[in-house]
């Protein structure tokens, strides 16, 4: 297949075409509703005044996170911007740190002084979390370096919003990852309207994927509303990037239900409350669940049972949060560099 040749997605697939096991479908479907109540718990939390500065939520983009980590394996590395919650916890970061660090407590993932924005855990290889719009794209390009430099078969998924594809730093280091042939797959989480201005208005390229032309790179369009066609698309990416170290684009379509922030009203101005509702139509979630039901791999006794065992697991993380001691005012000073 050539660089610029899409990796063609054809018909929806289904588990069965896909040869994935029941466990992982039944992991996807948890891992999934576990992001979408642990984001409305943040978003409660945030209204109560107990989570402080930006917070930006994942409601929408379930498929993205899941589909995209389910493809890889815990020894990769995976880097994003400020919309991280949903994938730290798709990850595998613990759901009590990553409450933890939205309140601001010293058990948190970045010991309560990240926040919301910059979720980390060396661990798991989960790499934040970067406020800076596009700042962290180059980076992501050092880690895939260092990967190849010591001949790892490692890869890195780094993830980002639409607006960042109009960054300087997008450019060098895609332009750097087809120049050394870098094993990066970058993911472009294309909700339609960066902060609040459509694609269409801040891009005089549309359609996002042709900027990898300009490089001659991989590409690939795929639906961020299906996990199914979004694990697809990144499982082929990384095991040609494993192969011959070669980067991908993937512009993953997606939406997401909330504002772009907590500071921001749901719709705003820049798009309707038809609109959303409409697209309401294509939650992830349920349409894994459809998938579930239609192949007799779950019935609504388990999606009942489900709910049930997250609401806990959600309940669980506030309460560790809320008895975590704040951090000490000598942590203040760790951590950071001071020349």
């Amino acid at each position: 297949m050539s660089k610029s040749a899409t990796i063609s997605s054809g018909p929806k697939s289904d588990s069965r075409t896909l040869g994935l096991p029941k466990e992982t479908l039944l992991h996807w479907y948890d891992d999934m509703l576990l992001i979408r109540r642990f984001e409305e718990k943040a978003a409660q939390l945030y209204g109560m005044g107990m989570i402080g500065g930006f917070c930006h939520l994942y409601n929408g983009q379930e498929a993205v996170s899941t589909g995209s980590i389910g493809a890889i394996n815990p020894e990769d590395y995976v880097i994003t911007a400020y919309r991280d919650h949903g994938l730290a916890i798709s990850k595998g970061l613990d759901p009590n740190k990553c409450m933890a660090e939205l309140l601001g407590k010293h058990t948190g993932t970045t010991k309560g002084k990240g926040g919301s924005m910059h979720f980390f855990d060396r661990e798991k290889n989960f790499l934040g979390g970067h406020a800076i719009v596009g700042g962290h794209l180059p980076i992501a390009a050092g880690v895939a370096f260092a990967a190849k430099y010591r001949d790892e078969k490692r890869v890195c998924l780094c993830f980002m919003g639409d607006g960042a594809t109009n960054i300087g730093e997008f450019h060098e280091a895609l332009n750097l990852a087809a120049l050394w042939k870098l094993p990066v797959i970058y993911i472009i989480e294309n909700n339609k309207y960066s902060m609040g201005t459509a694609v269409n208005r801040s891009s005089a390229v549309e359609e996002l994927y042709k900027k990898a032309l300009a490089y001659d790179m991989r590409w690939a369009v795929v639906d961020g509303m299906d996990v199914f066609d979004v694990y697809k698309n990144v499982k082929a990416s990384v095991d040609h990037a494993r192969a011959t170290y070669e980067p991908t684009l993937l512009e993953i379509r997606t939406y997401r239900y909330r504002g772009h922030s907590m500071s921001d009203p749901i719709h705003g101005h820049y798009r309707t409350k038809e609109e959303v509702e409409q697209l309401k139509v294509l939650d992830p979630i349920t349409l894994l669940a459809e998938v579930l039901k239609e192949e007799k791999i779950a019935t609504d006794e388990y999606f009942e049972a489900a709910e049930k065992r997250i609401k806990k697991i959600v309940e669980a993380a506030v309460e560790f949060a809320e008895t975590s001691p704040e951090p000490p005012l000598e942590e203040l000073y760790t951590d950071v560099y001071l020349p």
